[in-house]
This record gives C-alpha cells, structure tokens and sequence, in this order.
C-alpha cells in the first residue's frame, strides 16, 4: 500500500478474498487516521472538529472499499455507515470465516509435495506461505511442524537429505540450506554423467568413421583384378598379331 498523488494509500488491482487487517492497522497509525478504526469515540456533532472529522472519517472508509474485492463490497458497503462501522462488519465476515479457512488451510500444508512443485524453492515458499496464512487465522505451525513437513514431502532422491535434517534437528533455515546444497550437488552430478557421456560416444563415431566400407576393394583384391585384367589384354594382343 503506496502513496497516491493525493495522499491516500493505493492498493495493487489485485484483490484477495480478505482484507489483510493488520497491514491496514499499520498504516492506518502511519496515516495517523487509527481512531477512525478502533474504539475511539468520534467528536459531537456540535464539536468545531466534527466537519473535518467526517471527512477523513469518509476518506477511511474510501481506502477500506478500495482495499477489498468487488464480491466483499458489495457486502460492507454502505455510504451513510462510519469508517469504524465499516471495520466490525469486516472483522465479523473474517471472524466467522476463520474456521473454515483454516481447515482448508491445514489441508493444503500437509498434502503438499515438492513434486507438486517447480522447484525445492517454490515447494518451500509455498510451504512457508501456508504456514504464514494459519498463524493468520489463528493456527500457527511451530518450527519444528513446519521442518517435519518439509522433511515429509520431499522426493525419493532426497532421502540422504532428509535423514540428515532429522538427524541434526535443524531448524528452517538450516534445512532450506541443506536442501539448497544437495540441489547444487545433485545438478553438478548430473553435468558431469552427461560430459562423460558425450566424451565415450565421440571415439565410438571417429572409429566408425575411419572403417572402410563393404565396396571398398582390399589390396589383394585390386591387384588380382588388375593381373586378369593384364592377362586378357595381353591375350587378345596375341591373337591379333596371327590374324
């Protein structure tokens, strides 16, 4: 969340389901504009301040309505309803979501795989960004889960790996780096295999290469022909000079 050329934050177009409720705290005390959210009594209507008041209170609101997706909008949106008003509809629309997000969650973390995955870095964001999203919801995975299960999806030919990390009882970002390390060995194995491999198939070519082939005569061969052939001319000169 920037700052736009008025000085309202601006939000990325795409929209997620649920508004993230913390970042919009963080600012909203940056912007100095959180009693327009929590429990803080708004001024009288007879108070000099209520006008000015109102009118951020307006633009509070603008910035929640331009944070959340078409879908959730349409659902809290109610122009005549405070910033704060506004704030405990979303917080019951999440509140009574949770449970069922992070059930869905907690699905998605242990049935992840690596080969579900582009890549061991791809499979260990995903696995720490759903990690992240429970303790959203109130479900947090302790380090020691989330290793367990980065250790559980991995493939067959990181089983060496894997029983090292156990071993070791590494944290996460020893076992990221162990993982990283065994990538780069395994690639390295792989480029050397494939030199061996064209370097025992390029004599294999040159030797066929350099064999003579079915039609080529022998030696031996060649000068038998060229004697019958020396014979039969010599003959036929013979007989001529008779005649």
């Amino acid at each position: 969340m920037g700052k736009g050329e008025e000085g309202e934050p601006h939000h990325t177009h795409e929209k997620n389901d649920e508004v993230d409720m913390e970042l919009f705290k963080f600012h909203s005390v940056a912007y100095r504009v959180i009693n327009h959210i929590d429990d803080t009594p708004p001024p009288e209507s007879a108070d000099p301040t209520y006008t000015d008041w109102k009118e951020l209170d307006a633009l509070v609101s603008q910035w929640i309505y331009s944070t959340v997706s078409d879908d959730l909008l349409t659902r809290i949106l109610d122009t005549e309803a405070s910033a704060r008003t506004t704030w405990l509809k979303l917080e019951k629309i999440f509140l009574s979501n949770k449970k069922a997000k992070a059930a869905a969650l907690e699905t998605r973390f242990v049935n992840l795989t690596l080969a579900a995955c582009s890549s061991v870095d791809d499979y260990c964001k995903q696995l720490k960004d759903i990690a992240n999203q429970l303790d959203d919801v109130d479900e947090p995975v302790t380090e020691s889960r989330l290793v367990l299960q980065l250790v559980r999806g991995l493939s067959q030919e990181y089983d060496t790996t894997a029983s090292l990390i156990n071993s070791q009882d590494a944290d996460w970002d020893l076992a990221r780096s162990m993982l990283n390390d065994e990538v780069i060995r395994q690639a390295a194995r792989q480029q050397q295999s494939s030199s061996v491999l064209v370097a025992s198939t390029v004599p294999n070519s040159t030797t066929q290469s350099q064999q003579p082939s079915a039609a080529t005569s022998s030696p031996d061969n060649t000068t038998a022909t060229n004697s019958g052939s020396y014979q039969s001319n010599y003959r036929g000169r013979g007989r001529g000079k008779h005649g």
